[in-house]
């Protein structure tokens, strides 16, 4: 079938994007789903920082692909083996699918799957195979999904059904930045009620972690960001305490609230700025997360003698931690109480035609959640 969508040939083009155009909304070819894959119509998709970081080089990808992996969407067929989903099902899409069977799943740990480690990596489907093509070559899936187009193929392993309740748009989010967000708090570092916390980098992702806090129960909430706008959203969502992290005395201000340093510190920019400033301000006995993915190239020091005398925990987390098909409902609900308001974090609404603009946004920090209808 042809289908329009977003392809991106080229990294690193100069800003701004809706001028240099990294993407190019074409009509491209798309097979029919194969064993055990799944025609889905994306209803909604997110545009993620992780999009952003391959779009300006920070996660080189071959090239061409077409992005996107943070959506929603109805199923419209599926292929031979597929017996538990139909036609009209509601679905989010997931980009770490699991294959069950590896060690790492076998573990209870599928965001760690090592076979879709690879086909990630490979720009192809769990199944092996690439079913998108313009002018009769391949163009690569992003990390299984590629959301950024009104239809995509995709592995079963990469759905999680959900209720026809939950709006489309509402539930895109809960595919990358509820799971990554949420899941830090709640699964990497298993955030105890009455805990003090601090949240580096306040995009969606690090809103998410915010908000996870709070539904914890921590007793304190420091949010940092280098944006005054963010810091006053986040202290809308429920921040107790925020510090511009451009200040010279950052670490100061988090040390002198939090009575010597924070006992979590999530860093959600994709800096390692961003991450040295986190475990600055974790406390002795403290654990830093990072969820965020800088330049491969780029490194974190950290004096090995502080990690044992201060008995430090450093750990990173990816896709939160989470088992999709477990968290995931447990997420919906918390949100659907009204525990989790995930819809606070929805900016622009915005049509496949306008993605670079929305980039533009994304990459300034103007926009916390943008939200692509095809």
């Amino acid at each position: 079938m042809k289908m329009r969508a977003a392809v991106i040939r080229e990294m690193m083009k100069p800003r701004p994007y809706a001028t240099s155009k990294p993407f190019a909304i074409e009509q491209v070819d798309l097979a029919p789903p194969g064993e055990g894959e799944v025609l889905v119509r994306i209803r909604a998709a997110g545009l993620c920082h992780s999009d952003l970081s391959t779009i300006n080089g920070d996660r080189p990808r071959d090239m061409p692909m077409v992005l996107g992996h943070e959506a929603a969407g109805e199923v419209v067929e599926t292929g031979v083996s597929v017996r538990d989903l139909k036609k009209g099902d509601h679905v989010i899409l997931i980009f770490v699918p699991s294959c069950g069977h590896c060690l790492i799943c076998a573990e209870g740990r599928p965001a760690l799957c090592e076979a879709a480690a690879a086909a990630n990596g490979a720009n192809k489907l769990l199944t092996g195979g690439q079913r998108i093509s313009l002018d009769g070559k391949n163009v690569g899936h992003h990390v299984g999904v590629s959301a950024f187009a009104e239809y995509a193929v995709v592995a079963r392993q990469s759905l999680i059904k959900i209720d026809s309740s939950l709006p489309f748009e509402e539930a895109a989010l809960f595919g990358c930045a509820v799971v990554t967000g949420a899941g830090a708090v709640i699964n990497t570092a298993k955030v105890p009620v009455g805990a003090s916390v601090a949240v580096v980098g306040l995009g969606g992702v690090g809103l998410m972690s915010l908000l996870a806090a709070k539904a914890s129960g921590a007793r304190q909430i420091v949010a940092l960001d280098t944006l005054d706008g963010k810091l006053a959203l986040a202290k809308q969502l429920g921040a107790t305490h925020t510090v511009n992290a451009l200040d010279k005395d950052a670490v100061e201000q988090v040390k002198a609230l939090s009575n010597g340093g924070v006992e979590f510190a999530f860093e959600m920019a994709s800096s390692v700025k961003a991450l040295e400033l986190a475990f600055r301000i974790t406390r002795r006995g403290g654990t830093t997360v990072t969820g965020s993915l800088p330049h491969p190239s780029h490194r974190f020091e950290v004096p090995a003698t502080q990690m044992v005398a201060e008995e430090r925990t450093l750990k990173g987390s990816y896709i939160g931690s989470c088992v999709p098909a477990r968290d995931i409902p447990r997420f919906i609900s918390l949100y659907q109480q009204g525990l989790l308001p995930v819809d606070r974090l929805m900016s622009e609404r915005i049509a496949l035609d306008d993605i670079n603009l929305g980039f533009d946004r994304l990459a300034d920090g103007a926009s916390v959640r943008q939200i692509l209808v095809p």
